[in-house]
């Protein structure tokens, strides 16, 4: 293929990528907005000062092409929030991004994916930054009488998290299960009494400590909480973790600890090691109806545990 028909047609490329990118940025933030989370695009900062940062070592004609996309992105997003007016037809800084690659003389240095990082849609845990003046009342109040995935249509209560606003620890379980359902607290069925001997075992008391789930409904027949599902609510769970501020965070089981971590491996993998997790010190161990089901791997627990009272200053409780 000759220089000239070879870069007509990557030109052609990047503007359906160019398309595609902007049909992707307006479907996240109509998703954001659906969670309650139009602060966070509104007050956030112009994304063009990232995507010129992203791209200060491509060539020339590679950063105009981005810099005409980041022009496209405010646009996109007063078009995806309800009541925000645009500043302009998104047509035209798309037009604008085609007709800059269009006058390129020569074919970009790279493919358009490795030349606008900054501005792909990040993913969910990646973007929501902690929201000013934040509170628990007002996520509860941004929840509303949720309706946002298909867990709502068999719950009872929302279950929101309970405990401690200010604890220094705070444990994250799964899913409400048919207890926590009806009275709609988390952790006190059968798992949740066992917990709370943990907790006492620490030295603490149950209202020490905050206590929540990657999903606030129940999944029917306890079931784990599907990936949609996770993604619908999870968010909720962040901003309560940013508002409370904990020094650490323990994971009850797999679901948990691998919906904060974005990880698939099982929890026997990382189970008693600590991570950083937005200013806090994060530990995974087995939730405790895995401990009513496995009794011996109560000691592991224990471990666990205690690892957490030496970052907390804590002592065991005397018998």
């Amino acid at each position: 293929m000759d220089p000239a028909k070879r870069q007509s047609v990557g030109a052609r490329n990047e503007v359906r990528d160019d398309a595609r990118l902007q049909e992707q940025v307006k479907d996240w933030l109509r998703y954001g907005e659906d969670l309650g989370l139009g602060p966070y695009y509104r007050d956030r900062a112009p994304l063009h000062r990232i995507a010129e940062a992203s791209a200060a070592a491509v060539e020339p004609q590679s950063i105009a092409t981005s810099s005409a996309i980041s022009a496209a992105l405010p646009n996109a997003m007063a078009a995806a929030a309800p009541g925000r007016k645009p500043a302009g037809p998104a047509s035209t800084a798309a037009s604008a991004a085609q007709k800059s690659v269009t006058a390129a003389k020569a074919p970009p240095a790279a493919p358009a994916a490795t030349i606008l990082p900054a501005a792909a849609a990040p993913s969910l845990f990646e973007s929501l930054d902690r929201i000013a003046d934040d509170t628990l009342p007002r996520i509860r109040e941004d929840i509303g009488d949720c309706t946002r995935c298909k867990l709502h249509k068999g719950r009872t209560n929302i279950v929101f998290g309970v405990g401690n606003a200010k604890a220094e620890l705070v444990f994250v379980g799964e899913g409400p299960g048919h207890d926590e359902d009806l009275k709609g607290e988390p952790f006190v069925g059968r798992a949740g009494k066992l917990l709370t001997q943990m907790i006492e075992a620490m030295g603490l008391q149950r209202e020490d400590v905050y206590i929540a789930n990657v999903v606030k409904c129940r999944p029917p027949e306890n079931r784990l909480p599907e990936k949609d599902e996770i993604a619908t609510c999870s968010p909720y769970l962040l901003r309560q973790l940013d508002v409370i501020g904990p020094k650490v965070i323990c994971c009850l089981g797999s679901c948990a600890s691998q919906t904060l971590l974005q990880t698939t491996q099982g929890i026997s993998k990382f189970r008693g090691e600590w991570f950083d997790f937005r200013g806090a010190k994060l530990i995974a161990t087995y939730h405790p109806a895995y401990l009513l089901r496995n009794p011996p791997a109560k000691s592991e627990v224990w471990k666990d545990l205690q690892k957490v009272m030496a970052v907390l200053g804590l002592q065991p409780r005397k018998r």
